[in-house]
């Protein structure tokens, strides 16, 4: 051990307080200024764990950081690389939070905040040296090294993490967790197949290779969906400009903390409207003889493409143009359950369009279409400041009142009078079942997640008192709809399975 040389680094950390730390995933370096302490070798800092750099440890832990002594012109200091990682042991935090008050207490309001704590923004983060340079221009011997390879994670143990680390990046990119709007549509859509085909007395004939087609292809066309939308909605500033995202607003944020570049996210898009299109083409050739048939499925997959990739791309841009709303609500409601359907019903109409039962397709999938949109409206509320920023005139921004803010109470009584409408649908579908031979009588299973519906109105109505009161702190008050957002999404996804069931029993 060069105890000579242990003091040199140890002299610079005492003349030091902050440090210049880079962080770079997939080629987008990034860089900050952080205050540190130190905790023997490793050295101790704070920051917002939605902060890019933040981000950025997340999905790699190496990290270099430079530190020079205060009052000097940067003569002499030293070169850190290392592994860093977000310290997650509650003792660990403690002690973190201790250490770093000693060198600031510049964020002790934020590390303080009960808010922030509960919605795991505020983070301790722990470097841990692998490699210390120290550099003094001063001296003869000008560089020196001092390695830590105890604090080096062994390279098939890191390939590992790092292709771990991938693999979830490019499901957040992607919005995976999201695709429970495609899985619904879709399995309503096959139920009602599958009764069609057991009430023709044909179940042989049922294909889960096509099945797993048509829910792949519909996939790939939501990923070209969310992916076009992150990408041109960074082009026109509307995530740049939006300072509350969330898991549910303001995009996967995967170009704006640096995570995968814009042109990726594009070329992703792109591929993945590629992949929808070979699936439909194929499907198409399955069902017509040719690729470019006329069929339902030929011209369904068109419009499946254009309000794909036009949801937020130039020129059609409909969300930007108040068409964003329907355009879900058509993609992934009749064009998604009327299309699955078609396909898997192919046995019985031959591409015979009178002998299709299309009536009760599109009647099965109003209800869904409805509550598809609704995940988008509510999400808006959280967007709408920054929305209306960038020129993006979603209906919320639309029938929102501005005075000194927006006020949402238009948008919200919408918002529950869709939702009724879809369980009114749901409660038609039942109807009919009972009394013609369309619809289902177990449709009024779907009628269950009503409890769901109750508790989400009250939660929002107390949110829109904390919207409108000016003493709330704007910053926080997005976030206490999260609740909301995710109930929504959970009616749809619930809608969507019980349906599912009562078409199948």
């Amino acid at each position: 051990m060069n105890s000579q040389l242990d003091q040199k680094i140890q002299d610079i950390l005492n003349l030091a307080d902050r440090m210049f730390l880079a962080t770079s995933v997939g080629r987008n370096p990034s860089g900050a200024s952080v205050f540190f302490a130190q905790d023997g070798d490793d050295l101790i800092f704070f920051t917002f764990n939605p902060s890019r750099k933040a981000e950025q440890i997340k999905y790699n832990p190496r990290v270099h950081a430079v530190i020079w002594p205060k009052n000097q012109e940067g003569i002499r200091g030293l070169q850190i690389d290392g592994e860093c990682y977000q310290i997650k042991d509650e003792a660990e935090k403690k002690k973190a939070y201790q250490l770093v008050l000693e060198t600031t207490d510049a964020f002790k309001e934020f590390m303080d905040d009960d808010f922030l704590k509960a919605n795991n923004v505020v983070g301790y983060y722990r470097l841990k040296p692998t490699t210390i340079k120290y550099v003094d221009f001063y001296a003869k011997e000008k560089f020196e090294w001092k390695s830590l390879p105890e604090n080096q994670t062994p390279p098939l143990k890191m390939a590992w993490k790092m292709a771990g680390k991938q693999l979830g990046l490019w499901v957040r990119a992607v919005r995976a967790p999201f695709l429970t709007a495609t899985f619904a549509a879709i399995f309503i859509g096959a139920a009602l197949a599958w009764n069609d085909l057991k009430s023709a007395a044909m179940n042989d004939s049922w294909s889960w290779a096509m099945f797993l087609l048509v829910l792949l292809g519909a996939s790939l066309a939501q990923i070209a969906t969310n992916t076009s939308n992150d990408y041109f909605d960074h082009t026109s500033n509307a995530d740049e400009i939006n300072k509350v995202p969330s898991p549910f607003n303001g995009g996967s944020r995967v170009i704006q903390s640096g995570l995968v570049s814009a042109e990726t996210v594009l070329v992703t898009s792109i591929i993945s409207i590629i992949g929808t299109v070979i699936a439909g083409l194929f499907i198409n050739y399955q069902i017509s003889g040719s690729v470019i048939g006329n069929t339902p499925v030929l011209w369904m997959g068109i419009a499946g493409v254009i309000l794909s990739f036009g949801y937020t791309a130039d020129p059609v841009r409909f969300a930007y143009k108040g068409l964003g709303e329907f355009a879900i609500a058509l993609g992934f409601g009749p064009l998604m359950v009327m299309g699955a359907h078609y396909v898997l019903t192919e046995p019985i109409h031959h591409n015979i369009l009178s002998q299709w039962n299309w009536v009760e397709a599109l009647v099965a999938s109003v209800p869904i279409g409805i509550l598809v949109m609704l995940i988008v409206w509510i999400n808006q509320f959280q967007d709408t400041p920054s929305d209306a920023a960038a020129g993006k005139r979603t209906w919320v921004v639309r029938t929102a009142v501005k005075d000194q803010w927006y006020r949402l109470e238009k948008p919200l009584r919408l918002y529950k009078q869709f939702m009724i409408l879809a369980f009114v649908g749901i409660a038609v579908i039942g109807i009919l079942g009972l009394f013609t031979n369309f619809g289902t009588a177990y449709a009024f299973l779907a009628l269950l997640p009503l409890a769901m519906v109750w508790k989400t109105f009250n939660l929002a109505d107390k949110w829109m008192l904390q919207w409108n009161d000016q003493n709330e702190d704007r910053q926080k008050v997005p976030y206490k709809l999260l609740m909301v957002n995710v109930l929504t999404i959970g009616i749809h996804f619930l809608v969507g399975v019980l349906l599912s069931v009562a078409y199948l029993i």
